[in-house]
């Protein structure tokens, strides 16, 4: 069965910050938490928000690089104390991630882990969810219309909870809140929207509406991406396809991911200091040589379709492509580059083996593929 379902209501337009109060209002949330990080606070982002809200808003600034549940947990105390009714969320994909993570907790009972997917969490999770208002601060995770979160458990473990419950009632889609955004983050923020909206092309899902969005997001952020990454405070055309990709990729999430991304989420769980977006950069061009074979990408014409939004002459080009474009950003030349090691990969593996994204990759993936894709991203 085919699920097509887009439920967000997105506000994108330069300075559409100014709506925060509004959308409150709408959604009849009084007493909001806002969920962002000490970085956003200094970018003076957070300022830009609070003058259209009332005095005397909480605010949860600790939102690490990838959250996780002892900082939803500090989170929620917060939001309780308060008694707060919603949660904005400013900042990247941590800090949405972490506002689905507290607006689950403040109203579900028990250990957040089971509500992640693996855990037989989808059913748990209700409409009591507190509403969100998402507000991203950069391009790239597209949280901000996405049904999922990612956290780090107190195990260990990097899952995803997903759920319809779990999307942002509200999207605020503010270009300008991105042009401070340095260049390197700009590179693996807009290197994540690109691998979201590859990924779940490739998919095997039935799904077309999602397919042209994604391909349509893959078109903007392939021609944008050196721009906004090169002189981004000073080219907003570039910044607002950046964004509108990033978006695009996570409304075509319901589709389903792949390899790039059991990949990621696993490494990312081994060590959380390694940034998502620049770690599915480093994994695309092996998870496409390898997906290439997949009968459904063949019988679709799937990696010619996407050599023809990215202006390259053949199916051949788009692996090697990606993989220029990652040393024109200036990005690492590879996972050794990180500081990943090989003694890493069995825990990786299983980790990967276990993510709910393996499942969804248009071709199965054994341990030795992703042996393999691994020695290829070194």
């Amino acid at each position: 069965m085919a699920l097509i379902q887009y439920l967000t209501l997105i506000q994108f337009d330069p300075g559409a910050v100014r709506l925060v109060g509004q959308e409150c209002a709408r959604l009849n949330i009084a007493r909001p938490l806002i969920v962002t990080d000490k970085g956003v606070r200094a970018a003076g982002l957070l300022d830009r928000v609070m003058v259209h809200l009332k005095e005397g808003v909480p605010v949860y600034d600790g939102t690490q690089s990838n959250p996780t549940e002892a900082s939803v947990l500090d989170a929620t105390q917060l939001y309780k104390a308060h008694a707060c009714d919603g949660v904005i969320a400013l900042g990247g994909g941590s800090s949405i991630d972490l506002a689905k993570g507290v607006a689950l907790a403040a109203t579900h009972e028990g250990p957040l882990k089971g509500y992640a997917v693996i855990e037989g969490g989808i059913p748990k999770i209700t409409a009591a969810m507190a509403p969100i208002i998402a507000i991203p601060t950069t391009a790239g995770t597209g949280s901000e219309v996405g049904r999922g979160a990612v956290i780090i458990m107190e195990d260990g473990r990097k899952l995803t909870m997903i759920s319809p419950h779990m999307i942002p009632k509200v999207a605020i889609c503010d270009p300008e809140l991105t042009y401070g955004l340095p260049p390197l983050l700009t590179a693996a923020t807009g290197m994540d929207a690109i691998a979201h909206c590859i990924e779940t092309f490739l998919s095997p899902a039935f799904n077309p509406p999602a397919d042209g969005i994604a391909l349509d997001g893959l078109r903007r952020a392939w021609a944008h991406i050196e721009r906004a990454t090169k002189n981004g405070s000073a080219d907003p055309e570039a910044r607002l396809n950046m964004m509108s990709a990033s978006m695009q990729g996570a409304l075509a999430f319901q589709k389903g991911l792949g390899c790039v991304h059991s990949l990621s989420h696993s490494l990312g769980g081994v060590n959380p200091k390694l940034h998502h977006g620049t770690l599915n950069a480093m994994f695309l061009p092996a998870v496409i040589r390898f997906n290439a074979k997949a009968e459904s990408v063949k019988r679709e014409r799937k990696i010619e379709r996407l050599a023809e939004c990215m202006g390259l002459k053949s199916a051949e080009d788009v692996a090697p492509a990606i993989k220029t474009m990652n040393t024109k950003l200036a990005l690492p030349s590879g996972l050794k580059a990180m500081g990943v090691t090989e003694d890493l990969f069995p825990k990786i593996i299983q980790g990967a083996l276990a993510d709910h994204t393996h499942k969804t990759n248009p071709r199965e993936a054994s341990a030795g593929d992703y042996e393999k894709m691994l020695r290829e991203a070194m």
